[in-house]
């Protein structure tokens, strides 16, 4: 009964909202990627004009630099890497279709705390890829940042080295994909809201790296510089996110209509918090129409008690072992000094797979 009601609001909001083209997470799939990676300078600004994928805004962000084309692209191809690396044991696993208008097929538009990873996910990697180009010396708008070399260090450090320009990454993250958004209606807000929050996080994990100079290795000096964290990271904290997302709801204002938690009881999501509008869509169950691949046939774990467990991931429809023959190593010894020899050998490797 839930289920049919979520699909019946889904469809409501298709009908009423303007057909979505590709995007520009189209940049990100391998085929495309690869090709704007191999474009030439020269003919990078034509290629912008030529993305069907892109608004307007958008291509002239994209025309200011053929570096940025490769930032963008980069970026998109991070998040959706992150995103499949970090929902590969759930039974949505990410999936996105190369060869279809909407790479992650109609996910984007189900409200759902799966379209806020993604939306998240994506925001974070456009900053990430920018202010990695930033860096690099590759995009004549920024370099690194010198501005923290401002911020008080009450003497225990000096600035130095190149910090990471995360301001103008986020800024242009913000100007490439906020522009698109409506943030007088639900949607809008909710994509404006879970974009900023990947960009938050990404913010909170920067890293202060410092390296010692002084005499005969003393560190009688230490010069420090920021740098962007790991983007493992992002993602591992964002999941986190996921999990503990608030459903909230359009709340109609004088001034500006804003996102409240659908009750008193629950918690104000903070800026870094995922929020949602709706419950997640059916994953058990293969749907052609909204390009949902069901849990059919998926690798599970017998063991576990996690989101790959195959309880949980085959939906109750229970499973099927196989058993093949693997080469794996065996027999191995340490050896002084310093390796380890061993032996090949033919092993029975149980895998169980949902029905």
């Amino acid at each position: 009964m839930i289920y049919a009601t979520v699909i019946i609001s889904f469809i409501i909001n298709l009908i009423n909202s303007p057909l979505v083209s590709s995007s520009w997470w189209s940049l990100g799939i391998p085929t495309s990627h690869k090709e704007i990676l191999e474009i030439k300078p020269t003919s990078a600004k034509a290629h912008c004009r030529g993305l069907s994928s892109l608004e307007d805004n958008q291509k002239q962000l994209c025309e200011l630099n053929h570096h940025i084309l490769q930032a963008i692209s980069k970026g998109a191809k991070l998040g959706i890497d992150e995103c499949q690396h970090q929902f590969r044991r759930n039974r949505w696993n990410c999936t996105t279709f190369e060869d279809h208008p909407k790479i992650f097929g109609s996910v984007v538009e189900s409200r759902s705390r799966e379209k806020a990873y993604i939306y998240a996910i994506s925001a974070a990697g456009l900053s990430y890829t920018v202010t990695k180009a930033c860096s690099q010396s590759l995009l004549a708008n920024c370099s690194c940042d010198n501005g923290i070399r401002s911020k008080t260090t009450k003497g225990k450090w000096n600035w130095g080295g190149c910090s990471d320009d995360i301001q103008y990454g986020s800024l242009f993250s913000r100007s490439f994909l906020d522009s698109l958004e409506d943030n007088s209606t639900a949607d809008g807000l909710m994509n404006l809201h879970n974009n900023e929050a990947g960009r938050s996080i990404l913010k909170s994990k920067m890293e202060r790296v410092c390296k010692c100079h002084g005499v005969s290795g003393s560190c009688t000096m230490r010069v420090c510089w920021r740098k962007l964290g790991s983007f493992r990271g992002i993602g591992d904290e964002l999941m986190k996110r996921f999990d503990g997302a608030t459903k909230v709801r359009l709340v109609a204002r004088k001034t500006k209509p804003r996102l409240k938690p659908i009750t008193k009881e629950i918690k104000k999501p903070s800026r870094r918090d995922l929020v949602f509008l709706e419950p997640s869509l059916n994953y058990c169950e293969r749907n052609e129409t909204l390009k949902i691949l069901g849990t059919q046939g998926r690798r599970c774990n017998a063991t576990s008690l996690d989101t790959d467990s195959c309880k949980l991931l085959c939906c109750g429809r229970g499973y099927h072992t196989m058993v093949r023959s693997v080469q794996d190593k065996c027999n191995c010894k340490f050896i002084w000094c310093c390796r380890v020899d061993c032996q090949k050998c033919m092993v029975q490797k149980e895998e169980h797979f949902c029905n």
